[in-house]
């Protein structure tokens, strides 16, 4: 078992990094003590907010369609489907009062992470007590939920099989193209409302939004850039960056709006952005989205409201008594808030709701919409790729440098870093040293040095030529087992790097490191609040390492790098000066391909957000010419790339064939 000493170092470094920025959020918050300062504070966090979900598309015709109607005792329930791009089908149901009395108020519904979407029994509960009230309701289905299934046509679906897994992979594959999912389904709100306001039993004056869960974040990300709602509800999501953090609780790929911490946001400030509408915050007392944030939520958006002069009755809280979900106390505690605000202060309180089925509310002839015309997602963002790439211009040596650095955060100046020597390890009776560069803040990256007979452990004695090793996943792992690590130990003194989150600093976790859900992925989740790339920080730390052994005396250093630890030497060969070759196995040979295959194996970290508006890995791999040597290309999922694959692959990425070493 490879050892992991610094498991909790990269988490303590974004606490550390969060808490900073939450300070000086604070002590703004608290210096505000006018309407006119905080009506200023409102329209930058409106600012930094729109500028998370950019780009926007065009709004494009609906072609909503009527497909059925379930006729209740009270309401009936039209089965409708609308496009919120084009050829991007949403499911949905319209849940009308029977015997409206002129134009009612209406409410849109967002599903939380529920495999069965608006058709499960929660949702549907919520919306007959918003139906029964005289609420027109319209809940529809997120993408890989109810009828909206993308991958339906796949065989092999195991990494997408739960709604939550597939939205990661969504998330994973829009990151290339510079876009991001939470966007992408505040869109789906966005048209959803488009369609309740055409309807002429709506009163447009009187507009809310509800959702738990994920519906709760889709709640509070559509709320702040969509005015026309007029009072929201969110249940079960909202807390604090912080505590989600803190608490090691990794969140969805659209829970993690990009550069939201970098701006100074929290999320009290998604509903700061749209005081003083009427807003109450749901949770549950047991909830695994900490109720102490959610507080400390309520508090600085109850503060905002004072302000600026808004009513005590505009905000409310409530914590129901059960654990995570919407259960029917804040399905109360939302319709009683509603109710007031639309002016209908009596209230049915509905003890038991119905469950028509699954058959009788499909809205689909088969119960998904991929079978019905509809575009899958994958297809989509091929597309965006591939306009990309038309777009892009080819660029100098010096011009993708400065694409590169600017793409992965990184500064061309560092300072050379401290290095600690610690205790050595034995290996086949030979004793390895062991060094932690100090590469910024707290963050050690694990340097272990393997010499051809023993020597040494407690020093760094650097050679004029170094041959350096980065790991798929661990050093130690990769030194015993790898026949290019095994071969390289054989013939030269060895170096081997864990940069930051792989080897001795992986986090305990008893999934697996590639898990949809791992440390790896809430890493850099993290990376995208703060505006910046985990992919980025972990190629400082190699470039930090290469600048301690230059310094230390070497001239002359070959770079190899295998699986996650290639794509780490190919950026990291392309910039530093003192790289003499640089050799990749089982890297990728490009970012391109990861877009044009409905699935994904390599983590989120292995790529930069955008990085297909600036380049590719082809360029950085024609700019380093002959120094470059590829072994054994992995394709999107991380398995060799052999035959005519491998020979349409090159073909596509304009590479050629005598690039690849067997």
């Amino acid at each position: 078992m490879p050892r992991n000493g610094y498991g909790h170092m990269v988490l303590d470094d974004y606490v550390a990094q969060v808490r900073a920025i939450n300070s000086e959020r604070a002590k703004r918050l608290a210096s505000i003590r006018t309407r006119k300062e905080a009506l200023a504070y409102q329209d930058q966090v409106c600012a930094a907010i729109d500028k998370a979900y950019r780009p926007w598309p065009r709004k494009t015709p609906l072609n909503a369609r009527i497909v059925g109607t379930v006729e209740g005792r009270h309401y009936r329930i039209e089965k409708l489907v609308f496009e919120s791009r084009p050829n991007c089908l949403v499911t949905a149901h319209l849940y009308i009062p029977n015997q409206l009395n002129g134009p009612a108020p209406g409410v849109i519904g967002s599903c939380g992470h529920d495999a069965k979407g608006k058709n499960s029994a929660t949702y549907q509960a919520f919306c007959q007590r918003l139906a029964r009230n005289g609420f027109v309701t319209l809940i529809y289905d997120p993408f890989n939920q109810g009828e909206r299934d993308q991958y339906y046509k796949l065989r092999k679906r195991e990494s997408v099989r739960s709604s939550t897994h597939a939205h990661n992979m969504m998330g994973k594959q829009l990151e290339l193209v510079g876009e991001w999912f939470g966007a992408w389904r505040t869109w789906d709100g966005i048209r959803a409302l488009d369609y309740l306001l055409s309807r002429p039993e709506i009163d447009p004056a009187r507009i809310g939004l509800t959702g738990n869960s994920g519906g709760g974040t889709m709640t509070s990300w559509i709320w702040p850039v969509e005015r026309r709602f007029t009072m929201a509800a969110p249940s079960c999501f909202v807390t604090t960056f912080a505590a989600n953090l803190e608490n090691e609780l990794p969140a969805d790929s659209e829970q993690y709006p990009p550069g939201a911490i970098r701006a100074g946001l929290d999320m009290a400030d998604f509903f700061i952005a749209r005081a003083p509408a009427p807003l109450i915050l749901l949770g549950q007392t047991y909830c695994y989205f900490d109720r102490r944030g959610l507080k400390q939520a309520y508090g600085d958006v109850r503060r905002f409201y004072d302000l600026i002069g808004a009513p005590a009755c505009a905000t409310d809280l409530f914590i129901g008594p059960e654990g995570h979900g919407y259960s029917h106390h804040n399905q109360e505690a939302m319709v009683r808030f509603f109710a007031r605000h639309a002016r209908r202060p009596k209230v049915t309180r509905v003890r038991k709701t119905e469950d028509p089925g699954t058959q009788i509310l499909n809205v689909t002839p088969t119960g998904e919409v991929v079978p019905a015309g509809s575009t899958p997602i994958y297809d989509l963002i091929a597309q965006k790729a591939d306009a990309l790439a038309a777009k892009r211009k080819k660029l100098s040596n010096a011009q993708l440098i400065n694409r590169v650095n600017a793409l992965l955060n990184l500064s061309p100046k560092r300072a050379i870093p401290h290095v600690r020597w610690l205790r050595g390890t034995s290996e086949d009776g030979i004793r390895l040293a062991r060094f932690a560069v100090e590469t910024e803040n707290d963050i050690r990256a694990i340097m272990r040095k393997r010499p051809l007979e023993s020597a040494h452990s407690h020093s760094l004695d650097v050679e004029r030529e170094v041959h350096l090793y980065l790991p798929h996943v661990s050093a130690e792992a990769d030194l015993s087992e790898e026949p290019l690590a095994t071969k390289l130990k054989k013939q030269y003194p060895l170096y081997a790097l864990d940069v930051r989150g792989l080897g001795e600093s992986i986090a305990d976790d008893e999934r697996d490191f590639f898990h949809p859900y791992g440390n790896d992925y809430m890493a850099n989740g993290y990376e995208l609040l703060l505006g910046r790339s985990f992919l980025g920080r972990r190629v400082h730390d190699v470039l930090s390492t290469l600048d301690l052994l230059t310094a230390e005396g070497a001239k002359k250093i070959h770079l190899y790098g295998r699986g996650q630890g290639a794509i780490h030497a190919l950026f990291a060969g392309f910039l530093h000066p003192q790289i003499a070759k640089v050799t990749l196995k089982n890297g990728p040979l490009s970012y391109h391909s990861w877009t044009q295959t409905p699935l994904v194996s390599w983590p989120s970290s292995s790529q930069p957000r955008g990085v297909l508006a600036a380049f590719d890995l082809p360029d950085l791999i024609r700019a380093l010419g002959k120094k470059l040597t590829l072994i054994q290309p992995w394709g999107a999922d991380m398995a060799p790339l052999r035959g005519k694959k491998l020979a349409q692959t090159l073909r596509e990425v304009g590479l050629s064939h005598t690039l690849i070493k067997a």
